[in-house]
């Protein structure tokens, strides 16, 4: 299993911008589709995008379409989140997600992710 460590988060105001970054180690990178996930406190996890293994394909949630944009540098080992227009409601840890193989459509399920970093704390003020 790769091991993926978020960063990038912190305190932001309403309508601001932050990037996260999840680096993966291991030579297989490419193999892997990437997910975020998100938790909010009291809340479950939930899905917020994740990227097929060539970056060629991306999903989001519907909270973020628009706002939120998913990429891969593969010959990087790393994953960003470029999130946008944020509002308090995006307030929580973010979570990176791997799993070597093709997603099959589960890519929203965190069930099916295998590899999961620490976290980064997203803080949107109002």
């Amino acid at each position: 299993q790769v091991q993926v460590a978020e960063s990038g988060g912190g305190l932001v105001q309403a309508g601001g911008s932050l990037r996260l970054s999840c680096a993966a180690s291991g030579r297989t990178f490419r193999s892997y589709t990437m997910g975020w996930f998100r938790q909010a406190p009291g809340k479950e996890r939930e899905f917020v995008a994740a990227i097929s293994r060539s970056g060629g394909s991306t999903y989001y949630a519907d909270s973020v379409q628009g706002r939120f944009t998913i990429s891969r540098d593969n010959a990087k080992n790393t994953v960003f989140l470029q999130m946008n227009s944020l509002k308090p409601e995006d307030t929580a840890v973010y979570y990176c997600a791997a799993r070597e193989a093709a997603s099959g459509g589960l890519w929203s399920q965190s069930w099916w992710y295998d590899s999961w970093g620490q976290g980064t704390r997203v803080t949107v003020s109002s």
